[in-house]
């Protein structure tokens, strides 16, 4: 009878080892999930890509993490990653704008990825050097690019073809073009030589830096004698005379949408990205348009550099994260992306037939001398200062030089926090 005790007792033993190696190998397999933030829009082919392309093919490479993936609009985005730092609640991953990267890395919410990292110097190795030089910031490096862009002209051939304009190739062509181009179509209705859909830096720099102007110094400490210097001021109150001949709009509420008046023939010219290929392909597939660089002036042909960073927070579990943002940046997802107007930063992606095929080159001849806005944590300040000055000149509230001496000031205290 003990012996049957004895051998009960043992496998009871045995039941319960075994049961709770069961639990804790388990509780081992739960999966991480990482949340995600970012600004693709929720109705886009990009966000459907990622919700049903992406997405699903991390998780069945990496079955022990889960991403919850979570759209914002672009403001929307930045102002809530701030207001999640007071509160201790952000995510595992982030899609910046490049603008965002100095004030989130000041704000000390970013992980050094060089440091961080033992493989980075493998991983970004395989993406484009500019953009991969918009993450850096003072000796570190805190993201990975995750798409980059840069803005060409967008002109309606039919427009140009009935007003006899040429495209133009220098800013006094540009002027003369845009003037000319702005009036009343056959059917009566109003027409203008160029579109703007905002006052901001995104709009205005191209021109400024093209005029041959700038915002600060090139060590971006000071704005005095810069951003309101003879060439910046020039630029300026030629965009404004521009609108105030009925020549240029697109930034009052109630304007015609960019797409809508370009591909209905309402606007002749736009500066604009490889994602407005797409759009016109989809909305307007009929309209005839070509495209060309931002005309030259004394400073030379000078668009905007653009794009987005993918950066881990302080908050994040680092390996999860890592794998996430690795994947975001290999040529499989970086070619899917590229499928819906993206242009790729991973270099065996942008060698690939979808993005040979995607009429990325005149973007990427822009990126060669496109400048990046200044790299300041007080930017997203500077770029509402910025967008106020502007509104006070073409409303003509103020002059370009009153506008801009005012603005100098501002920035420079802005700089100098």
């Amino acid at each position: 009878m003990r012996t049957h005790k004895k051998i009960l007792a043992m496998l009871l033993v045995v039941v319960l080892c075994l049961a709770a190696g069961t639990t804790m190998a388990e509780s081992s397999e739960t999966p991480v999930t990482i949340n995600f933030w970012h600004h693709y829009s929720a109705q886009s082919a990009e966000n459907e890509t990622l919700m049903n392309v992406l997405i699903p093919q991390f998780e069945s490479e990496n079955p022990g993490i889960k991403v919850n993936a979570v759209s914002h609009e672009w403001a929307e985005l930045h102002d809530k990653v701030l207001v999640s730092t007071s509160s201790g609640s952000l995510p595992d991953v982030i899609r910046c704008d490049i603008a965002w990267l100095p004030e989130f890395q000041k704000m000390g919410i970013l992980v050094a990825l060089d440091e961080a990292m033992p493989d980075f110097a493998a991983v970004s190795g395989a993406l484009l050097e500019s953009a991969m030089s918009t993450a850096k910031i003072g000796e570190h490096t805190y993201a990975l690019a995750l798409n980059t862009n840069s803005k060409i002209v967008f002109y309606n051939t039919t427009m140009l073809e009935e007003a006899g304009v040429a495209v133009p190739a220098t800013m006094d062509e540009w002027v003369a073009a845009v003037t000319a181009l702005a009036g009343t179509n056959a059917n009566g209705q109003q027409t203008w030589g160029w579109n703007e859909p905002a006052l901001s830096g995104w709009n205005l720099c191209p021109f400024i830096w093209s005029f041959g102007g700038s915002l600060t110094n090139e060590e971006q400490t000071v704005a005095s004698g810069y951003v309101n210097s003879e060439a910046t001021v020039q630029a300026v109150d030629t965009f404004a005379q521009l609108v105030k001949d009925g020549a240029l709009t697109g930034f009052n509420s109630g304007d015609i949408p960019m797409t809508d008046g370009f591909g209905t023939g309402r606007y002749a010219m736009m500066l604009e990205g490889p994602w407005k290929t797409a759009e016109l392909s989809g909305a307007y597939p009929d309209v005839a348009y070509g495209n060309a660089p931002i005309p030259a002036g004394a400073g030379g042909s000078i668009s905007v550099l653009g794009g987005e960073d993918i950066a881990m927070t302080t908050l994040a579990n680092q390996d999860a994260a890592w794998k996430f943002m690795q994947f975001m940046t290999s040529s499989f997802a970086q070619v899917e992306m590229a499928k819906c107007g993206q242009i790729p930063i991973n270099n065996d992606a942008l060698a690939s037939d979808t993005a040979k095929n995607a009429a990325y080159a005149p973007f990427l001849e822009a990126i060669k001398t496109a400048k990046a806005r200044p790299t300041v944590a007080a930017w997203s300040e500077m770029d509402t200062e910025l967008s106020n000055a502007m509104t006070a000149v073409v409303s003509g509230e103020k002059t370009a030089q009153e506008a801009m001496d005012a603005l100098a000031v501002t920035f420079d205290a802005l700089l100098s926090q």
